[in-house]
């Protein structure tokens, strides 16, 4: 089974030792690729990949809206998105799915499960393809409002029109999300700032955050994002990128394999692998 990973950069994954933990457990032989494409050799790359025996790939940063026009299919759920994070590969077509929120939602649930108890308000930090799946998934849970921030308004704003008549929240600039941050029981950062190497970057200044606030990252290379560590001193609550990209593999591999897996016994080990002296990202 030849399956992989397309984005840039995407030299520090963790993806293909998770992948490879699934296939262990299903008894099935193949492989997990990183294939990072440059944003100038897109089109090129992606034609070479068409030719490929892939049975299916993971889309990250930056290419889950790009990789749109280059699928045969795309089914109801990331057609709405507008993102893809996954692409089964099926009688010579390429059919892309979405399941970054479902992922990262499933972890939020096992870690802090009062979050979904329908009197919460979470802000999500960015508007790019990460962020587009993960608003749709909390808007469908029990919260009380699901809000924005970005660099740039109008980008957000396309992001809460996916479901007008679900979205509940508002819309800030990164500096109007500061002044806000003390009515939210949810932040997740869906950015890639803060990511190694650059792991002394970090989105927002954290002077109004709560004490039992969640703040969740994405990023997961750094374990421990500058994000993370300051809210963490702030005494808030931290919710590691790791899982998200535990769930989110878990539901793709399902899409590829049609088996059912368990990712809560890989978790454990990954963790250790994570925060090892010997891993540097």
């Amino acid at each position: 089974m030849e399956l992989g990973l397309i984005g840039y950069p995407i030299q520090h994954s963790k993806s293909p030792w998770i992948h490879q933990q699934f296939l262990k457990q299903t008894g099935l032989s193949g492989e997990y690729i990183l294939y990072e494409i440059h944003p100038d050799q897109f089109a090129d790359e992606i034609k070479q990949l068409k030719q490929l025996s892939l049975h299916g790939f993971n889309v990250t940063v930056p290419y889950k809206q790009k990789i749109i026009p280059y699928l045969d299919e795309i089914d109801d759920h990331a057609q709405t998105i507008g993102a893809v994070n996954t692409v089964v590969c099926r009688d010579g077509k390429w059919h892309g799915y979405n399941t970054d929120g479902l992922g990262l939602v499933t972890a939020l649930k096992i870690r802090y499960p009062h979050l979904f108890d329908g009197d919460k308000s979470a802000l999500i930090l960015g508007a790019g393809g990460a962020s587009r799946g993960i608003y749709y998934a909390l808007i469908k849970e029990k919260l009380k409002r699901v809000s924005i921030a970005n660099r740039t308004r109008s980008k957000a704003e396309s992001i809460v029109n996916i479901d007008s008549e679900r979205s509940k929240g508002d819309v800030y600039t990164y500096q109007e999300a500061e002044r806000h941050l003390a009515s939210f029981d949810l932040i997740i950062h869906t950015t890639s700032v803060g990511m190694y190497p650059n792991d002394g970057d970090k989105i927002i200044d954290l002077t109004h955050l709560q004490p039992d606030t969640v703040v969740s990252d994405i990023v997961y290379q750094p374990f421990w994002t500058a994000l993370l560590r300051e809210a963490y001193q702030k005494g808030a609550n931290v919710h590691h990128g790791h899982e998200m990209l535990l769930y989110q593999g878990k539901l793709a591999f399902e899409y590829w394999t049609n088996q059912k897996i368990s990712a809560n016994e890989i978790l454990p080990e990954f963790l250790t692998i994570l925060q090892s002296e010997n891993y540097k990202g």
